[in-house]
């Protein structure tokens, strides 16, 4: 029991996690903003998916912004909208079959 305090409280100890926590940090910001920078290369494909569009077979820029989308961003970013409706204390959305 004595050698986990001491490892616990040893100052190299405290820095190796402290560097572990950034480190994990700008990972999770680096992520974030590939995911953020995905989705803003999907606006080639608004005009594709709006209600009422006159052509709904989208072009082949808007192809490849989707193929370039981590499946994880693109999930995540959906569950978080799905979310929205509750966060801002309004009814859940409900989509029919159209």
């Amino acid at each position: 029991m004595a050698a986990i305090t001491s490892v616990s409280s040893s100052p190299k100890w405290l820095v190796l996690m402290f560097m572990a926590l950034v480190f994990q940090n700008q990972m999770a910001q680096s992520q974030t903003q590939t995911c953020s920078n995905s989705l803003a290369n999907l606006n080639v494909c608004a005009q594709f998916v709006v209600p009422g569009a006159a052509n709904t077979s989208p072009s082949p820029d808007c192809c490849t912004a989707l193929q370039g989308l981590e499946h994880d961003c693109i999930c995540n970013t959906l569950r978080i909208a799905a979310r929205l409706p509750a966060l801002c204390n309004l009814p859940p959305l409900s989509c029919g079959a159209n």
